[in-house]
């Protein structure tokens, strides 16, 4: 069985970005940089399948700059046998990295699909589902716990008020919540092996023609601040308060 892990590189989730003067975006010149906390969860999670013995082969999947050599690097150094490199030096939205997978998918025939459940910069949550939805494969989403048994993916996810199992025929997509595992330490040995291990690199503009981003961004601003509280000795106080000075009807 053959797995594709995809790999987001995003801000390093310990740091706190800020955001440009002019409004545009966050500004992340010179900010640390790594492979997204979700995706993590999702090589982890190929890794163990293929030291069960469920799997043959990893192939790793980044979409983006040469900058993201670093997070497939990662990856090797994590333990997956391959990895790939979709260059395109632009932003590119969901619908774009769903078309891009698609097409590294039905050249590299993977039986499994796994990627994070959302990458922390956007928080979109969308890729695994329109891939899913493109490739026409069955999909779990969110998943908690995830194993191979004759031939499917057994997925146990997260719902509102507990949990629900599925059984996907592969091949299958799933995407990882950070329950499904905690990801291995990466030795630095491991990582200094992955630096001599070879990139394959492929053109985004080579594998779909359309890339024109659906979405646009207005403008990103801090959040308002919230205002000071007060403290009341009684319940008449605090409604009194609300009456006065939120202006609530009680």
């Amino acid at each position: 069985m053959k797995i594709l892990v995809a790999i987001k590189r995003v801000v390093d989730y310990n740091i706190k970005v800020g955001i440009k003067t002019d409004g545009s975006n966050v500004d992340i010149d010179g900010i640390k940089m790594s492979a997204n906390p979700f995706d993590e969860n999702a090589i982890e999670q190929a890794i163990r399948l293929k030291e069960q013995g469920k799997a043959d082969e990893i192939v790793a999947v980044s979409i983006g700059s040469s900058a993201n050599q670093d997070v497939l690097r990662h990856a090797l150094a994590m333990g997956v046998d391959r990895a790939l490199l979709v260059e395109h030096d632009a932003e590119v939205q969901s619908l774009e990295v769903a078309k891009l997978l698609q097409s590294v998918a039905e050249k590299e025939q993977p039986d499994l699909i796994i990627l994070g459940k959302q990458a922390v910069d956007d928080d979109a949550g969308q890729a695994g589902q329109m891939l899913a939805a493109i490739l026409n494969y069955p999909q779990g989403t969110f998943a908690s716990e995830l194993t191979i048994e004759n031939g499917e993916a057994i997925v146990t996810r997260e719902i509102d008020g507990g949990t629900e199992t599925l059984a996907l025929q592969l091949p299958a997509v799933v995407t990882a919540d950070l329950r499904l595992n905690d990801p291995r330490f990466v030795k630095l040995p491991n990582l200094m092996q992955a630096r001599k291990k070879p990139i394959e690199t492929l053109s985004a503009s080579e594998l779909i023609s359309e890339l024109t981003p659906r979405l646009s961004l207005i403008k990103v601003a801090e959040p308002p601040q919230r205002k000071a509280g007060i403290k009341v000795d009684t319940v008449d106080a605090l409604l009194q308060q609300l009456r006065t000075k939120e202006g609530i009807a009680l």
